[in-house]
């Protein structure tokens, strides 16, 4: 989307002069799913803070564009999080969540360059969360969603999944519902999601996790 500068021109008029926005380079689907609520009322979210939502799963799907200078489009990378505390950046309870390790799965389909490239985006997008990786497989990965119906499907070979659908007026218990956490890193068209499966059985965290049927995933586009 162009912005627009506004300068003023002759007899004081305001002129509109269009500046081109800088050009995306690089864009796709984000899933993320955790082990709390991220949709929920602050009573059960009081309740679950420093208890639950240790664990999480991102997953990034480049549809198209580079990284480093190397074509990563219809590639994914998914990180897979256990944390000391719960992950709940910008949240109204703070907590603590250092040190964090991760485990990185790339997808097997790239080649070495496009692994590395992966890698790099994945730690500009998560920031500190992927100071402590831990180990890093290769899987084939699939990220299927439908931004209208909330329906969206991760799977990292054997190790990760991510299944959703759309949140309801079933879904609300106290009716005071709002997005509690925002998604874990910078993200457009961020929707909370209700989580039929959240799953990691792969190895390197000391720590394996099926999640079923809680309001704990976010959808959302990437563009940079």
């Amino acid at each position: 989307m162009a912005r627009t500068l506004f300068v003023l021109g002759t007899c004081g008029l305001l002129l509109a002069v269009a500046r081109p926005a800088a050009a995306i380079e690089i864009s796709g689907s984000y899933l993320e799913a955790r082990t709390c609520d991220v949709y929920t009322g602050p009573c059960f979210a009081n309740a679950e803070v420093g208890l639950t939502g240790r664990e999480a799963v991102m997953a990034w799907q480049v549809e198209e564009g580079s990284w480093q200078n190397v074509d990563i489009s219809h590639l994914g990378i998914v990180a897979v999080l256990k944390a000391s505390d719960t992950l709940g950046f910008g949240g109204a309870l703070v907590s603590n969540p250092y040190p964090i390790k991760a485990v990185l799965i790339v997808d097997e389909k790239a080649t070495a360059a496009q692994h590395k490239a992966l890698i790099d985006f994945a730690r500009q997008q998560a920031g500190a969360m992927l100071a402590k990786v831990v180990r890093v497989e290769s899987a084939p990965i699939s990220l299927d969603a439908d931004f209208v119906s909330g329906r969206a499907k991760l799977t990292a070979g054997q190790l990760a999944a991510i299944e959703t659908r759309g949140l309801t007026g079933l879904d609300c218990v106290c009716t005071n519902e709002v997005v509690f956490y925002p998604p874990l890193c910078d993200v457009e068209n961020a929707q909370p999601l209700f989580t039929l499966k959240h799953e990691f059985k792969g190895e390197g965290l000391h720590s394996k996790w099926t999640d079923r049927q809680t309001r704990s995933a976010f959808l959302a586009t990437f563009a940079y």
